[in-house]
């Protein structure tokens, strides 16, 4: 089964709050998540927005170790860390992701300008101005193929 997921992370100020959004799009069906982060800088929170979001896949049992898993960030840093299996100064974030992405049979990573990645980060700019509780949406989408 072919599951898309979009991540994305919003700090005010490039280092203090910090939230996630999430897309999942499963068989045409598009979930929408967001979470807060706490305080933490803008490079982190990307990388903990794309952890939360791959610890997310649990939760839904059509995503099997065997599913493919297309995963579209718009940060240049998670992009290269997952393809390189290393990130200099976010090592310890970068092994969490990549343990939590190594439990799939394929992961296709992407960087995606943020222009094309609007969903996850209206999610995550949502988070951080508004109710920081996670959200959870579903419901049937014709969703634009990237």
């Amino acid at each position: 089964m072919l599951i898309k997921l979009f991540t994305d992370a919003a700090t005010k100020n490039g280092s203090g709050p910090s939230a996630a959004g999430v897309i999942i799009v499963i068989n045409g069906k598009q979930i929408q998540l967001k979470h807060s982060l706490g305080s933490i800088d803008n490079h982190s929170a990307e990388f903990n927005a794309a952890i939360w979001a791959f610890e997310q896949l649990k939760r839904y049992p059509e995503i099997v170790p065997d599913s493919t898993i297309m995963f579209y960030t718009d940060s240049r840093i998670v992009a290269d860390a997952v393809g390189k299996s290393y990130a200099k100064n976010f090592t310890d974030l970068a092994q969490r992701l990549i343990t939590l992405i190594d439990q799939y049979h394929i992961v296709l990573t992407e960087w995606l300008p943020e222009k094309q990645n609007l969903g996850a980060h209206r999610l995550a700019l949502q988070a951080l101005h508004g109710n920081n509780n996670q959200l959870l949406q579903t419901f049937t989408s014709s969703f634009n193929k990237i």
